[in-house]
């Protein structure tokens, strides 16, 4: 079939002192559909790369035990082509023709709420990395699970830095312009939510097409209005294009943050014109947490810069941390079987260079903050919250006229 896509990814094998024992290696099989093509193809690449990595430092580990027995991990790939209904169809697949009792989720919330009710359907665990719309846990699922933070965490930073920066909040006025599609309109929620504590002003709230080529009509009414904040989310392409237009139209905008700025490299490709971006994020290298299989966020990206030779995002970041649950839950479970599993998942508690991981009744991570980078001298530096800052956070933003 077109743009099919198939792999098994297969690690060392566990020397156990003879040849003989590691012949007894079992394996356990996991499913994924991801993004090799299409709008979200690179997005699904940062996925598969954190998949990967994972599977590989666990097999070299010795892989998981299961009640005495050990077992390498290995993933099953297909390519979704970056289309809900072609996920859907692919995840029916890998449970009902190749029997994978176990799910990675895709990329994107678009793609995730595709598929959840094929996994829920068979009664399959799925552990997921990178679908944080928070409508995905209002539904009564009870085989998915996140460990990410949900989106309506994504940008309620930004209007907290906003209110904290000027003497009075309620003055503050509010652009938005949102991707028309689950996970940015989860992030326009908690931004509604929390504009509205602060009584800040809405000026703009602009929908945007999912094919996001142009957003001219946004900046255009920004320069009118002036916004003191301009937020936006739009996956990278998104981010790309804002710093990209804002820069061309010279648009003096006091603060603007975005979702996807590390994906969509806003630093790397456009230097000088993404200064001062804030830029929301699930990880980051220089936050301090640890675990025993990669060592620090620091630990861990230095070995997928070195694996993959460009920066880990947090998408790579978060798709490894969602293989490690699973091998957690598997040695916790003392079973394959997907319900013992999953009552495992339920009970996840536990600490990973990517943050805490501990899932609520709906399957959400209820334990890991989102951070807020800014831009500064070409590089990404966390600025909020407070406790985990590496600088202060710069503003407002010079006017062009002054870079």
């Amino acid at each position: 079939m077109r743009h099919m896509f198939f792999s098994l990814l297969v690690g060392a094998a566990l020397v156990l002192g003879g040849a003989a024992e590691a012949e007894d290696m079992g394996t356990i099989r996991l499913g994924a559909a991801v993004s090799l093509t299409g709008k979200y193809s690179s997005n699904g690449a940062f996925t598969r790369n954190g998949y990967d990595l994972a599977v590989k430092r666990i097999n070299e580990e010795g892989g998981v035990t299961v009640r005495g027995k050990p077992y390498k991990l290995e993933i099953v790939y297909y390519d979704d082509e970056s289309t809900p209904a072609r996920g859907a169809q692919l995840v029916e697949r890998l449970i009902q023709q190749d029997g994978v009792q176990y799910l990675l989720g895709p990329y994107s919330s678009g793609l995730t709420e595709a598929i959840a009710p094929v996994t829920e359907k068979y009664g399959v665990p799925m552990v997921e990395a990178n679908g944080a719309a928070v409508s995905l846990f209002r539904k009564n699922y009870r085989y998915l699970f996140a460990v990410l933070s949900t989106t309506d965490q994504y940008l309620r930073g930004a209007v907290d830095l906003a209110a904290k920066v000027h003497d009075d909040p309620s003055k503050v006025r509010v652009a938005m312009a949102f991707e028309n599609d689950p996970f940015s309109q989860d992030v326009r929620e908690g931004v509604m939510e929390d504009t509205a504590k602060h009584g800040m002003k809405v000026v703009i709230d602009d929908k945007l097409p999912p094919e996001l080529n142009d957003m001219s009509a946004t900046l255009t009414k920004a320069r009118v209005l002036k916004p003191d904040l301009l937020l936006l989310s739009g996956h990278d392409k998104g981010a790309a294009l804002a710093v990209r237009q804002v820069a061309d139209q010279r648009l003096n905008l006091p603060m603007m943050a975005l979702t996807h700025c590390d994906s969509a490299q806003i630093a790397e490709k456009f230097g000088a014109a993404a200064e001062y971006t804030l830029c929301a994020a699930q990880w980051a290298p220089t936050l301090k947490y640890s675990d025993e299989l990669f060592g620090s966020a620091a630990d861990y990206a230095a070995l997928y810069e070195e694996t993959y030779g460009h920066p880990a995002p947090y998408q790579a970041a978060e798709s490894s941390a969602a293989v490690q649950v699973f091998a957690d839950a598997f040695e916790r479970a003392g079973s394959l079987d997907p319900k013992a599993v999953r009552d495992a998942l339920s009970a996840t508690d536990m600490m990973t260079f990517y943050g805490p991981i501990k899932f609520d009744e709906t399957g959400k991570n209820v334990s890991k903050p989102t951070v807020l980078f800014q831009v500064q001298g070409g590089s990404y530096v966390v600025v909020y919250p407070q406790e985990f800052a590496e600088a202060d956070f710069i503003w407002p933003t010079p006017a062009w006229s002054d870079r």
